[in-house]
């Protein structure tokens, strides 16, 4: 018989973790643009070693390393993420200069002062200590070095109900614009850039499409059905994820990203 027992918001966060590497998919705001924006303001280029926290499937470690010639480590706290990015630079033929480890962000396995550039993705809303995430971030940036967040926010203070199946669903918690600049100044980082943008539903959209193939995508969704079937779990997180409030169409009204990059 069926454990019918809720998942806790804890257990909500962990599975969509693990609902993403197991489907091939990751996102963040702003898509390649915004990874874009993030490289330029953390000044990486061919000479520099770069981390990225939560790399997810890996494809902005690839991308950096492809497009920049530098040498790029992606962490993650969970292993099938790992597993799955060392897959997709084989695939790529991304070859040396690119390193996956496990690693939580709030323990970065890592020596002081290692890197030119440490930037992450969509990843510390997930973090309950977001402060002591970000100084583990400063910890190992050399000394002139960047720390670059691409972040989701709150443009404006959303209505009842958006904030709150956000973190039911995700587990994540969204600042508003200045919370982000605020934390990575309490981190020491001095000359804070921040920039904020809104993005509309199809543009997100359109981002996340482009980072798959059609049969990325159609594999996704085959796997999708799959868990389905054979996991409770899964069946739980989809219960609990299509318990929409009435006003989620608006999410985009109230729902932006950020940019914000400090120097060490």
């Amino acid at each position: 018989m069926e454990n019918k027992k809720q998942l806790s918001p804890e257990e909500m966060s962990e599975f969509y973790f693990e609902f993403q590497a197991v489907m091939g998919i990751t996102k963040h705001m702003g898509g390649l643009r915004a990874t874009e924006e993030l490289i330029k303001l953390c000044s990486i280029n061919k000479d520099k070693y770069v981390l990225d926290v939560g790399c997810g499937l890996g494809r902005t470690v690839c991308y950096i390393a492809k497009r920049h010639g530098c040498r790029v480590v992606g962490a993650d706290i969970s292993e099938r993420m790992v597993d799955r990015s060392r897959e997709r630079a084989k695939k790529e033929s991304v070859k040396g200069g690119v390193e996956f480890r496990v690693g939580d962000a709030l323990n970065l396995p890592f020596e002081d002062a290692t890197f030119d550039a440490v930037i992450e993705e969509s990843v510390t809303a997930f973090v309950g200590d977001k402060q002591r995430a970000v100084n583990e971030y400063v910890r190992v940036t050399k000394l002139g070095g960047y720390v670059g967040l691409n972040e989701c926010i709150w443009i404006k203070a959303p209505p009842p109900g958006l904030a709150e199946y956000m973190f039911r669903i995700m587990g994540a918690k969204f600042p508003a614009p200045d919370g982000w600049k605020e934390v990575l100044e309490g981190s020491g980082l001095r000359d804070v850039v921040a920039r904020t943008y809104k993005i509309r539903a199809l543009d997100q959209w359109a981002n996340e499409i482009r980072q798959l193939d059609f049969r990325e995508h159609l594999r996704a969704w085959c796997k999708f059905l799959f868990l389905l079937i054979k996991s409770p779990a899964c069946r739980r997180f989809s219960k609990e994820a299509l318990r929409i409030p009435k006003n989620i169409f608006d999410i985009f009204k109230y729902f932006g990203y950020g940019i914000y990059v400090g120097r060490k």
